[in-house]
Formats: C-alpha cells, sequence, structure tokens
C-alpha cells in the first residue's frame, strides 16, 4: 500500500503526516492529532457530529480520505475559540443550551459557522433546512435553531 506525504493547515497551524489512502480525516484529526473534538457518530457521512471546515466549506470528516486535505485549510471545532475567548456562536449555544449530551454539538456548531459566513442573517427555514444534516437525539433542535439566530442578532420578538 502507498503512503503520501501531505502537509495542510489546521486551526491555523502547519501540520505534516504521513498517511495511506484509506486513512480517513476524522481518523487522524482523533487518533493521531489528538483533536476529539470531531466526533465519530454515523461514519456514512448522515449524522453531522464529524462536520469540519476544508477551506471555509463544510464536510464530513469520516468520508474524507485524508489525504484530499493536502495544501488545503481545516477548522475543527478546536480551531473556534481564541483561546479563552469563544465566538459568539459558541456562547450563543451555552446560553441558549444548545446542547445538552454533547456529541452532536461541535458538529452542529461547526455547520452553523458554515451557515453564518455564507448567510449571515438566515431566517429560521433557512437555518432548518442548511442544519438537516446534522442530527441530534436529545434537544429537540429548538434551542440549536435559538442559539444559531442568537449568534446572528435575530431576535425572535422581533421576527
Amino acid at each position: 500500500m502507498s503512503v503520501h506525504q501531505i502537509s495542510f493547515q489546521l486551526n491555523g497551524t502547519a501540520v505534516e503526516r504521513t498517511v495511506g489512502p484509506e486513512v480517513l480525516l476524522v481518523d487522524l484529526l482523533r487518533d493521531d492529532i489528538g483533536l476529539t473534538g470531531t466526533k465519530i457518530g454515523c461514519s456514512i457521512g448522515v449524522c453531522g457530529a464529524c462536520s469540519i471546515l476544508v477551506d471555509g466549506a463544510l464536510m464530513s470528516g469520516c468520508l474524507l480520505p485524508a489525504i484530499m486535505v493536502d495544501g488545503r485549510a481545516v477548522t475543527t471545532i478546536e480551531g473556534l475559540a481564541d483561546g479563552e475567548q469563544l465566538t459568539p456562536l459558541q456562547d450563543a449555544f451555552i446560553r441558549k443550551g444548545g446542547f445538552q449530551c454533547g456529541i452532536c454539538t461541535s458538529g452542529q456548531i461547526i455547520a452553523a459557522t458554515a451557515l453564518l459566513a455564507s448567510n449571515a442573517k438566515p431566517n429560521r427555514e433557512e437555518i432548518k433546512e442548511w442544519m438537516m444534516g446534522n442530527l441530534c437525539r436529545c434537544t429537540g433542535y429548538y434551542k440549536i435553531i435559538d442559539s444559531i439566530e442568537d449568534a446572528a442578532g435575530i431576535d425572535r420578538a422581533n421576527v
């Protein structure tokens, strides 16, 4: 089996690794690099727990061969906050109760980050549609949607 030397930006830091073509990005992140915020849920790209950003685009880390990020920029949940300073979205998830068990939370926040980067003021239906790829068994989604609206500065009382 052939191996490949890859180099990429991970949360703003240059990373180099040698990987085989079978290595998935989620496994490289969790097992080799030690960033466990990206979760493994379904392993078939359906649940969204493994959501990451590659060059700003939302992707499923469980489907993406690690060799595909060579020369690219990868952002995980660990790369969003600036030290102890959370992003407005992370803060909103805490204040509005947009999480419970935490399995889906990192994927939810990464997906919502991509949404707000492409649409700063999404309406409730746009949020629901965008977030359909991120499953949650605990919250019922209302608090997740409320958290995203709050981070976008949308006041439900005036909508």
